[in-house]
């Protein structure tokens, strides 16, 4: 299932828009949403301007902190199922300050079409933004940051196999998060037991502290390595960090690739500026995509060329 270069010509490209996250706190830009209402209409917003698949994380109303309660989660997905016929994708990876139970119980509770899974433990270095965020609104925030020098993002080959357990009988298809080229042998691991079935949602990340870099021929090796693993079983997808996160998704449309933008990724629209929407992301990277003479896949083309199981069978 994954698209060669020279098959290019027609073929749609599904954009994700991961809205609010859990990286980025409310300190360092007014237009990352916190509330409930925050992410239903960015999520609606980034669905209209072309993002077939929506990433969600919950916050506290209050503080912006990260909240991985189903409570936290409820009143935007109805919303969002309401509003827009998009893909809802729920995350497992929460915030590394969260317990697996924890984590994976948004998913277990609502059954959504697609929830993230991270694929390894790791160092996931946030204190290098204290070099450029200096004042913050809320006590909690400096200190996320600054503990992310010592505090590893766990997913061990025990948390990945409960989560997946658990998903189980759900339905539920994952998009599956690969920092690092040992992240895809370790899904190879998993397929090999049939503990997760293709067709493979692979989400290659990059430019995170810790993990596989932005240069070009990251993103190359990353797409050799799971092309020679997974063969014609997956479909490819990629997100760049920060300022990378636009140059990552031009050379993922290019070489036959998915896409994945949203202020979780990226605060940024351009140098120095910004963006003051998912949307105005979304809109960006369809230009892009547009520009190199591909389409942008509707939600139902998505569901088909994921092999989803519908928007009808959810549990919200």
């Amino acid at each position: 299932m994954a698209a060669s270069p020279r098959a290019t010509s027609g073929r749609k490209v599904i954009i994700t828009c991961a809205v609010t996250g859990s990286i980025h706190t409310p300190s360092m830009s007014p237009h990352l949403p916190v509330t409930a209402e925050e992410i239903a209409d960015a999520a609606i917003g980034a669905a209209e301007a072309g993002a077939a698949i929506v990433h969600l994380h919950a916050r506290n109303p209050a503080d912006g902190r990260p909240d991985q309660t189903p409570e936290a989660f409820a009143p935007f997905l109805k919303v969002i199922k309401q509003r827009s016929g998009c893909v809802v994708n729920i995350t497992t990876g929460g915030a590394a300050t969260m317990t697996i139970e924890q984590r994976v119980a948004p998913a277990a509770t609502f059954k959504p079409e697609v929830a993230s899974l991270n694929m390894g433990t790791m160092n996931f270095g946030l204190y290098p933004m204290l070099e450029r965020f200096k004042n913050f609104k809320h006590d909690w925030e400096k200190p996320y940051l600054d503990g992310t020098r010592e505090r590893p993002f766990r997913n061990t080959f025990a948390d990945i196999e409960y989560i997946l357990t658990t998903c189980a009988a759900n339905g539920t298809r994952f998009e599956i998060e690969c920092y690092d080229i040992g992240h895809l042998y370790t899904l190879r691991h998993f397929a090999d037991r049939g503990v997760v079935k293709p067709p493979f949602f692979i989400q290659s990340v990059f430019g995170i502290l810790g993990g596989i870099g932005s240069h070009a021929e990251d993103v190359m090796m990353m797409k050799r390595t799971a092309d020679r693993l997974f063969g014609d079983e997956y479909r490819w997808s990629v997100l760049g960090a920060g300022r990378q996160q636009m140059p990552i998704a031009a050379i993922s449309a290019a070489m036959g690739g998915n896409v994945r933008v949203g202020l979780e990724d990226s605060l940024w629209l351009g140098p120095g500026r910004l963006a003051k929407s998912n949307a105005e992301q979304v809109a960006k990277v369809r230009g892009i995509i547009e520009g190199l003479g591909l389409g942008v896949a509707t939600p139902d083309e998505a569901r088909e060329i994921l092999g989803l199981k519908g928007g009808d069978k959810v549990g919200f």
